[in-house]
């Protein structure tokens, strides 16, 4: 790492501890994390809730695999609308506030449909659900990054990812199994009781942390110790970096919604499993991506904090992951074994979930600091786009096909093989490091004191 880069990544940094306070901090600051972590898992399960009561739902109300498809695709194009929502909400709101209030409306979304089910009403409070979760992924991110410089953001970032796992580990065989004893609505209403208790705990415990422009080392807003003038956005959003990882990113989201929105589906109807084995199975890609996303972001962190270049270790290691992950997908419609079908896609998907913390740990790297919270929305809002039209093109898969099982597999194989084509983009074009000069050109790093 040049003197350059290392001067610009301290301009992120916050004080050095005290050797007393050290580890007060460290303790504080993962804390912090497990907080924000908690919310994410909360906010995951109301995403795969749809996942898991599809088929009740279906039957009730009397829709196709396309309509319900077609929800999920609605459901993220909300999302995309609401993402760019993230920067205005970061730049005038606390993040306390902001995350609170978003949290209060998606945990009521979608009552309304317990009172009155329908076609339109599940679109309507799916869409209301994806507006207001939509700036939640880049507002956790930035919450988590105050508490973690650049240097040491991929672990965090993997936990914000795999919390999905803890979602699908912890609650989506209870959710199933809530669905098939008490209905579908019972879930719905399970997960907003859990997300009003999180709400007392986060206006209870949560401060902001030192390492994002904007908060002092206590938490308190004000002036931050490390600050750099901003930059145009048409900087950091021209970057090929920026580009090519936006392009793998909406890859390998449109591959996640697939999973989110069509897994237990698969597992039951084209695999033949009953209802509580598909919901207990949903886990398995989320459980094996958190264990390959902590080991290899633990691993690539470490390198980083020694002079290694993200272009090496973080977009190398992930391009290279999601270039197995599609080869493996690839070969799922060849596999007539459920049980080695099962393997094949959880092994697929979780390789490719695996380099999502990766990529969002390198654009928070682009960026000065007080920017973080606009370029990470940005950026999120963008992935969403996978979203859009992945749910609904994987359920008129379905309906077309000769057998679900055909028409799932399929869908699978196509969406691996994009995220491989875009891997291989990214591997050509990322280069974080050379992009973050151009970023800073002509702009030169100050430093402020907390008055």
């Amino acid at each position: 790492m040049s003197t350059e880069e290392i001067a610009s990544d301290r301009t992120f940094a916050p004080p050095e501890p005290t050797r007393s306070g050290r580890y007060s901090n460290r303790r504080r600051a993962w804390g912090m994390t497990g907080l924000v972590m908690l919310l994410f898992v909360i906010n995951y399960a109301d995403k795969a809730v749809l996942g898991i009561i599809a088929q009740p739902l279906a039957r009730e109300l009397g829709l196709t695999s396309a309509q319900i498809g077609l929800v999920g695709s609605l459901f993220f194009l909300a999302y995309a609308v609401g993402g760019f929502l993230a920067g205005p909400i970061n730049k005038y709101l606390a993040l306390r506030w902001s995350l609170v209030i978003l949290a209060i409306v998606w945990s009521v979304a979608m009552l309304p449909l317990v009172i009155a089910a329908s076609f339109t009403m599940l679109i309507v409070t799916r869409m209301l659900l994806g507006f207001s979760e939509g700036p939640n992924n880049a507002l956790t991110h930035t919450a988590v990054y105050s508490w973690h410089p650049p240097a040491k953001r991929g672990l965090p970032s993997a936990l914000l990812t795999g919390s999905g796992a803890i979602a699908k580990i912890a609650l989506a065989p209870t959710l199933a199994f809530v669905t098939v004893q008490f209905g579908w609505r019972a879930a719905i209403v399970a997960l907003s009781v859990l997300a009003v208790f999180w709400m007392v705990a986060w206006l209870f415990c949560w401060t902001e942390g030192p390492c994002i422009s904007g908060a002092t080392p206590s938490g308190e807003t004000g002036v931050a110790l490390n600050t750099e003038p901003n930059v145009p956005w048409r900087r950091v959003f021209g970057t090929r970096t920026f580009l090519s990882c936006s392009l793998l990113i909406i890859s390998l989201m449109a591959l996640s919604t697939v999973v989110l929105t069509w897994l237990p589906s698969y597992f039951q109807v084209g695999l033949g499993y009953s209802a509580i084995q598909a919901g207990s199975m949903f886990a398995l890609p989320s459980v094996l991506g958190l264990i390959l996303a902590l080991g290899i972001t633990s691993i690539t962190d470490k390198m980083r904090q020694r002079g290694a270049r993200s272009r090496v270790v973080r977009i190398g290691v992930a391009g290279v992951t999601v270039l197995i992950s599609g080869s493996t997908l690839f070969a799922l419609p060849a596999i007539g074994t459920p049980a080695v079908a099962v393997a094949v896609v959880s092994i697929g998907a979780a390789l490719a979930s695996a380099a999502i913390p990766l990529v969002t740990s390198t654009i928070s790297e682009l960026c000065p600091s007080q920017q973080t919270g606009g370029t990470m929305g940005m950026f999120f809002a963008l992935m969403s786009i996978g979203g859009l039209i992945a749910p609904y093109a994987t359920g008129v898969v379905v309906d077309h096909a000769a057998t679900a099982a055909e028409g799932y597999e399929l869908a699978f194989q196509i969406f691996g093989v994009v995220a491989a084509v875009a891997a291989i983009l990214v591997l050509v074009f990322a280069n974080p490091e050379r992009d973050r000069k151009i970023i800073r050109r002509s702009v030169v790093p100050v430093s402020v004191d907390v008055s």
